[in-house]
């Protein structure tokens, strides 16, 4: 007798580690620079040099890039500057060896920057790393069996989600934004805000489509026009394929992306005048496909003229048990920081998504968090003036999320839907924002998995213990494939012996055992 068998693709985390770093610096302003009076706004982008897994630890090698947004000491103009704070770490991680692929998140948990005097800024974050080892396997097991001598099997159909693509890839985008006419042409560019929107994908024969918006925001310093900043923004749609073979129509894709490196310069346009934006962003891709399945395989074997024992392994499958979205609407009034400084033309707004706890609670996954909302406004004091106020709006979601329990795994990536900013008055704002959770839940289950098996002739002691004919009396859980193993005898003789139609029994039953009987 022989077995079939067949391969299932696994993943799983095999190894967590997480970091928090404090990173400060203070940073004087070039001198190509005019002086600072007010700070308006910050971000920072984390690039990493150096992700090298040793034995147990993983360092970690990068930099954080500060970009800051400040009011001059000269009335109506704004400029930037960047700040780079430099850091190393070595993160103890158990499992982990040379070579390994490390799978690192990171996120800004908090960014101050302060104002020291005209010439100095003060710059602060604290950054926080997850770690993940992930370990492919290729696991084999029974799916059915050839034999020729009298044996009884049974199977047990699981339904998995294998995982049967996991990559990173990248994918490059290139949008051009020509300003209206009633703006002026572009002398330099001071700042810009780039984020994406709607980003969806799709699974197709050996690639994947993307489509989603690109929201781009530009301050610029005018041509001949220099006595105040200048803004501009656009939203554009955009789509692509990105080839990936082995992809598959249906596959289920788990795709996280973030903005990379992000190029902006500005261009003629056909009358040689410098007014348009070209933005060339890079989207990194990290990429996994699901494909569902409902896996039928060996679950149990005995023999009737042979002793046949099965061999398994314990391994965790996983079953998709959701994967979907949901939406967190926020209505909020609030304050400007700076009341002295009333608002006249709102300029701009961005917010930003800060997960504070997410955990399994009854039937879905609780998120707490908070949105932090910056918005440029244009001041009513007759300067001309750009001020900004930050204003971060707590939260609270469920996700619903049936038949999950504390041991699935999920995976969330949250985005902002929809952001509109509002003045009410010169210092109140309405701000309504809808924010998106995309969830993929995965069920885990510890299953025994038929690997191979071992013959051997019958033990003839056992056997002549045995009666050759019996009336076992059915237990509570008792099965008639339980009576037809402990006697050798096949499932049919025992329905044909019993003039039994089906396989039911009930507690109580009494069935004859007849050794041998056809």
């Amino acid at each position: 007798m022989e077995l079939v068998k067949k391969k299932i693709h696994m993943d799983r985390i095999n190894s967590r580690a997480g970091t928090q770093m404090v990173l400060e610096e203070d940073v004087n302003i070039s001198d190509n620079k005019p002086d600072a009076s007010h700070l308006l706004n910050s971000k920072g982008e984390i690039i990493m040099e150096e992700i090298r897994a040793g034995e147990n630890m993983v360092n970690l090698r990068g930099k954080l890039v500060v970009s800051i947004l400040y009011l001059t000491d000269m009335e109506g103009t704004c400029a930037s500057m960047e700040s780079v704070l430099p850091f190393e770490e070595r993160v103890n991680m158990e499992g982990v060896s040379g070579g390994d692929v490390i799978l690192t998140d990171w996120r800004i948990e908090d960014l101050t920057v302060g104002l020291i005097n005209s010439r100095k800024i003060s710059a602060q974050a604290v950054v926080s790393f997850g770690l993940e080892l992930e370990e492919h396997i290729e696991q084999e097991t029974a799916v059915d069996i050839y034999h020729e001598e009298p044996v009884e099997y049974r199977k047990r159909t699981y339904p998995m989600a294998e995982l049967v693509l996991q990559k990173k890839d990248i994918f490059r985008l290139k949008e051009e934004m020509e300003l209206s006419g009633n703006l002026p042409n572009v002398f330099q560019t001071i700042w810009h805000h780039i984020t994406f929107d709607h980003v969806e994908f799709k699974a197709l024969d050996g690639k994947l489509s993307i489509q989603g918006e690109m929201r781009a925001f530009f301050l610029y310093e005018g041509e001949g026009d220099n006595d105040r900043t200048l803004w501009y923004e656009n939203t554009v749609p955009f789509s692509g394929i990105i080839e990936c073979h082995g992809c598959r129509e249906n596959m289920i894709p788990d795709i996280r992306y973030s903005l990379g490196q992000c190029n902006v310069e500005v261009r003629q346009d056909f009358d040689g005048e410098e007014r348009v934006f070209c933005v060339e962003p890079v989207l990194d891709l990290d990429i996994h496909l699901y494909e569902e399945e409902n896996m039928e395989v060996l679950s149990d074997i005995y023999g009737v003229e042979k002793e046949i024992e099965a061999l398994t392994t314990e391994v965790q499958l996983k079953s998709l048990l959701l994967s979907g979205s949901g939406k967190c609407k926020i209505a909020e009034h609030a304050r400007i920081q700076n009341p002295e400084m009333p608002m006249y033309q709102l300029i701009h707004s961005e917010g930003e998504i800060q997960i504070e706890e997410q955990a399994i609670v009854e039937n879905g996954i609780a998120i707490t968090g908070t949105l932090t909302v910056v918005t440029l406004y244009l001041c009513g004091n007759g300067s001309k003036s750009i001020y900004s106020s930050r204003n971060v709006l707590p939260f609270q979601y469920v996700i619903e999320a049936e038949n999950i329990t504390p041991t699935s795994i999920f995976k969330l990536r949250c985005s902002i839907e929809q952001l509109t900013v509002t003045m009410l008055d010169s210092d109140e704002l309405d701000v309504k924002a809808a924010l998106l959770f995309k969830v993929i839940v995965f069920a885990v289950q510890k299953s025994s998995l038929i690997t191979d098996i071992r013959v051997e002739e019958l033990d003839l002691n056992k056997l002549s213990e045995l009666p050759g004919m019996v009336i076992y009396i059915a237990g509570p859980n008792d099965t008639l494939w339980d009576i037809g193993k402990r006697y050798y005898v096949t499932i049919s003789q025992l329905k044909e012996v019993n003039e039994l139609v089906t396989e039911e029994i009930s507690p109580g039953d009494k069935i004859l055992v007849v050794k041998g009987s056809v």
